[in-house]
């Protein structure tokens, strides 16, 4: 079957939803399928350019395709009759985003046209989906709670696994990803000057924006923490990305309202490290369960600052509940076959 992967593209912005079509390509070619990605552009910002990116996206007409698996909004509104979604967000500024203050939606009767707009084109293309798959429990309720649809948990696995596998331990904590205010890396370096004098902090991945990664350059200089505190701002090659991952004594991974699991805490579990969230992360959470496999922090610099410390004064402690976040993901049994398997139904 020749199946086409739809997803939005930035320019040189590459995260997980970008790995995860490039493995779904990958294990769809494995499993006896022709596969490629259509990326379709996408700038958010301004909103008021989003209707015409939309109408882009619905245009589009594809032959030579049999069926076609979509992503995220607006690359989802591609039509085709046999369209199945893996929802890993919908545009959440015009959702729960909105709800919080948090949109970056036009105020007054522009702003509500826009929101509407989407609204109205979602459930449309919800409605003539053959099948909706979500990656998380917060994406299914929250597709639920704001367009009455119902849909499938289909969490996504860890690509290349084997190189999370064998670990050692080091002194640190790390935080890996994407780095920009909604992963909140900069409420961790916060958190170091609540921290004990044991604990160091690693902060490694690619800043969306310039001004991000000065951001964090500047918290640390500012901080006088630089001997605790290591940044490594860049996109980084996967074999330093294990490194940092495997070696580590602890991972963070703290976004605000994340959708998913997120892959640093999947990959965190699978290389048997302790796990440390806050409260406030969403997805996250369903794999960083409180004294079982890790720590849940209060979304503030003081809540953080004493897991980080809890982490690394007691390594022995962390080390089993790694070994308890290693054993937890394992037993859900997710791997890219059954994946396939259930996209293709």
């Amino acid at each position: 079957m020749k199946v086409l992967i739809v997803n939005n593209m930035a320019p040189f912005v590459w995260g997980g939803a970008e790995e995860l079509a490039v493995n779904l390509q990958k294990n769809l070619i494995l499993s006896g399928h022709e596969a490629e990605i259509l990326r379709i552009p996408f700038q958010w910002e301004p909103a008021t350019r989003i209707p015409s990116q939309m109408m882009m996206a619905r245009a589009f007409e594809l032959d030579n395709v049999d069926k076609v698996i979509a992503l995220k909004f607006p690359a989802y509104l591609i039509r085709h009759p046999n369209k199945s979604l893996w929802l890993l967000h919908q545009y959440r500024q015009a959702y729960d985003l909105f709800d919080v203050g948090q949109t970056n939606l036009p105020e007054g009767e522009l702003g509500n046209d826009i929101r509407n707009l989407i609204r109205n084109a979602d459930d449309e293309t919800f409605s003539e989906s053959r099948k909706i798959f979500t990656n998380s429990i917060v994406t299914q309720q929250r597709l639920m709670k704001y367009n009455g649809f119902a849909s499938e948990i289909l969490l996504p696995p860890i690509n290349d696994p084997e190189i999370f596998h064998s670990s050692g331990t080091g002194d640190y904590v790390f935080a890996g990803g994407r780095i920009n205010d909604m992963k909140r890396q900069h409420v961790l370096i916060e958190a170091m000057k609540y921290a004990t004098r044991d604990v160091k902090l690693v902060v490694a991945g690619p800043p969306d924006t310039p001004a991000d990664g000065a951001k964090l350059e500047r918290m640390v200089e500012q901080s006088g923490l630089g001997d605790r505190i290591r940044l490594d701002l860049r996109m980084l090659p996967r074999s330093t990305y294990a490194d940092y991952m495997r070696n580590s004594l602890a991972v963070a991974y703290m976004p605000f309202d994340e959708d998913s699991l997120g892959y640093v805490t999947m990959e965190g579990a699978l290389a048997g490290k302790a796990l440390i969230t806050t409260s406030d992360s969403g997805g996250v959470t369903g794999l960083v369960i409180p004294e079982l496999t890790g720590w849940i922090a209060e979304p503030n610099p003081a809540s953080l600052g004493e897991v980080l410390s809890m982490a690394c004064e007691n390594p022995t402690r962390s080390k089993e509940l790694g070994a308890a976040a290693r054993e937890y993901w394992n037993s859900l049994g997710i791997d890219w076959p059954a994946t396939v398997a259930s996209l293709m139904r």
